[in-house]
């Protein structure tokens, strides 16, 4: 069986969560076109809502890093249920999914969903809105 290249990404990214008040660490990692992964956790402000979401600090990390297309997305949180990503990191992360853009959601102990992100965001706003 093939190692899960997400799995101990993202329990480091959840591990460094910075939640103090919801205690509700999450870690993202997204996965861009040239094949290298870029991970993020929730930093959270007691400024609500100044902090952000694990998805939008692994996008950061892509930028950064000179990248700017995205073909998978992968999220861990702990729970029974699925922890797709919110609405706001969805529309953060259609601004640079490639189509087909899997989104992968873990806990601890392994995958538990995967959907397409054009499924989890039908109708998207975007760049051709603004032409």
């Amino acid at each position: 069986m093939a190692k899960d290249p997400y799995l101990e990404l993202l329990k480091e990214a959840m591990e460094r969560a910075y939640a103090p008040y919801s205690g509700f660490p999450v870690g993202a990692v997204v996965k861009s076109n040239s094949g290298k992964l870029y991970s993020g956790t929730n930093m959270e402000n007691a400024a609500y809502p100044q902090g952000w979401c694990a998805e939008t600090s692994a996008i950061a990390a892509m930028v950064m890093a000179g990248e700017q297309q995205l073909v998978e997305v992968a999220v861990m949180a702990e729970g029974e249920k699925p922890c797709p990503p919110c609405g706001g990191c969805r529309q953060k992360l259609w601004e640079f999914a490639l189509p087909g853009t899997r989104v992968l959601v873990y806990s601890p102990q392994g995958l538990k969903a995967s959907w397409l992100l054009e499924n989890l965001l039908p109708h998207a706003f975007g760049g051709d809105q603004l032409k």
